[in-house]
C-alpha cells in the first residue's frame, strides 16, 4: 500500500501504519487537547495537549486490539496473518486465506467487535470502580465510548465491515456457497454506502466519507467474489492455452520450423519439448536455431537443442482454476504446465488465457 510504513512486529505479525494515520493522530490530539484545556484550565498550557496525544495513542491502541482479536482467532484456525495496518478509517488484519467453514468465518469476523465491547466495559468499570476524577475520568470515559462506537459501527451488516463478514458467513451457511455470501454482503454494503452519502449531502461530511469508503470497497468485494465464483466452477483443463507451444523431440529442426514457426499466428519464443510418451523433457529457445546452419536443419533433431527446464510447480488438469490463479499469484509467474497423473504434458495455463476465458463466458452469459 502506498504511503505505508512498517513499524515493527506484534506477536510475530508485521505491523504497519499508513501516512493517513499521522493525520488522524494530529487531529485527535488537537481536538481533544482543546477539550481538556477548556474543561480543566488548571492543567496549564502544555499538559492538555500531552494528554490529548496520549488519548489519541490509546484510541489507536483500541483499534489495534480490535484487529488483534480477528488475528488471534484466525491463527487459532491455522490461518496465517500477513500483517496488521492502521490507516485513516481504522485498521485491517490481512489474512493469508479465508476460513474453511462459515462457522469459522463467523468467529473471525465477530472477534474484533467482541474485543471492543470488552474494552468498553472494562474502561467503564475502571472509571466507576476506581473512582476516577478529572482528566483521568474524562479520558477513560471517552475511550469507553469510542470502543463501544467502534464495536457497533463495525457490526453494520455490509462489507467491508465486520458485520458484513458476519452476514457473509450467515448467507454462506444458508446457501452453502461462500461467494454468494460475499456478493450479498457486498450489495448490502453498497446500499448502506448510498444511504450514508444521501444523508451526508445535507451537511454531515463524515457520512459522505464513510459512504464513499463503503461503496468503493463493497464494490471491489462483489467483483472479486464474482470472479472467484466463476473460477471455482472451472478447472485447469478448461483454461489451457490453445495450441500451447509443445513439440515432440524427434522432429528435425526443419520440420519444427516449417510446422511450428513459419506462418504461425503465434509468436512463441520458447517451446516445451516432450518425449515419445508425451512427457516433458525440456525446452527449446527459438534463438538457439541460429546456432545451427540452416543447411543442417534437416539432419539436426529438436532434442539436440533441448535445455533442461524446471517448473517449481505443475498442476493437474482437474485442479480448480481458482486454486491455479492462487498459485500463479503466490509464485509470481505468468504460466504453469498442466500435467496428467501419468506425466503427460497437456499444455500451459496462462494468466492471459484465464482472463480471456472469463471474458468469453461473461459475453456469452451477461449479468
Amino acid at each position: 500500500m502506498n504511503g505505508t510504513f512498517r513499524v515493527g512486529n506484534l506477536f510475530g505479525i508485521p505491523f504497519f501504519v499508513n501516512a493517513s494515520w499521522f493525520l488522524v493522530l494530529g487531529l485527535v490530539t488537537w481536538q481533544y487537547g482543546g477539550v481538556l484545556a477548556a474543561l480543566f484550565p488548571t492543567l496549564g498550557p502544555v499538559a492538555p495537549w500531552m494528554l490529548g496525544l496520549l488519548t489519541a495513542l490509546l484510541l489507536f491502541a483500541s483499534v489495534l486490539a480490535h484487529e488483534l482479536g480477528h488475528s488471534w482467532v484466525a491463527i487459532k484456525q491455522g490461518i496465517g496473518v500477513k500483517s496488521i495496518s492502521l490507516f485513516l478509517f481504522g485498521g485491517l488484519a490481512n489474512l493469508e486465506r479465508e476460513s474453511k467453514t462459515p462457522a469459522e468465518a463467523f468467529w473471525v469476523a465477530i472477534a474484533g467487535p467482541l474485543v471492543s465491547l470488552f474494552l468498553s466495559g472494562l474502561l467503564t468499570a475502571i472509571g466507576i470502580g476506581a473512582g476516577l476524577t478529572g482528566p483521568a475520568a474524562a479520558i477513560a470515559g471517552l475511550l469507553a465510548s469510542i470502543n463501544l462506537v467502534l464495536a457497533l459501527f463495525n457490526l453494520i451488516p455490509g462489507l467491508p465491515l465486520d458485520g458484513g463478514n458476519i452476514l457473509k458467513a450467515i448467507v454462506w451457511k444458508i446457501t452453502g456457497n461462500p461467494y454468494k455470501g460475499v456478493i450479498f454482503a457486498s450489495r448490502v454494503g453498497q446500499i448502506i454506502g448510498w444511504i450514508a452519502i444521501a444523508t451526508g449531502i445535507f451537511g454531515n461530511i463524515w457520512n459522505l466519507v464513510i459512504g464513499w469508503f463503503l461503496l468503493q470497497n463493497a464494490g471491489k468485494s462483489a467483483q472479486y467474489a464474482t470472479v472467484q465464483n466463476q473460477l471455482a466452477g472451472l478447472t485447469a483443463a478448461d483454461a489451457l492455452t490453445p495450441e500451447s507451444p509443445i513439440v515432440p523431440e524427434h522432429l528435425s529442426l526443419r520440420e519444427f520450423a516449417n510446422n511450428y514457426v513459419i506462418g504461425s499466428a503465434q509468436t512463441w519464443r520458447r517451446f516445451l519439448v516432450t518425449d515419445d510418451a508425451g512427457q516433458l523433457v525440456g525446452a527449446l529457445d527459438l534463438d538457439d536455431l541460429k546456432t545451427i546452419p540452416t543447411g543442417r536443419w534437416p539432419e539436426v533433431l529438436v532434442k539436440e537443442l533441448v535445455k533442461p527446464i524446471e517448473f517449481s510447480t505443475t498442476v493437474k488438469p482437474e485442479l480448480s482454476l481458482l486454486e491455479v490463479v492462487t498459485l500463479l499469484e503466490q509464485l509470481k509467474v505468468q504460466e504453469l504446465p498442466v500435467i496428467r497423473e501419468n506425466g503427460v504434458l497437456l499444455g500451459l495455463v496462462e494468466k492471459a488465457e484465464i482472463a480471456r476465458l472469463l471474458q468469453r463466458r461473461n459475453q456469452a452469459n451477461p449479468a
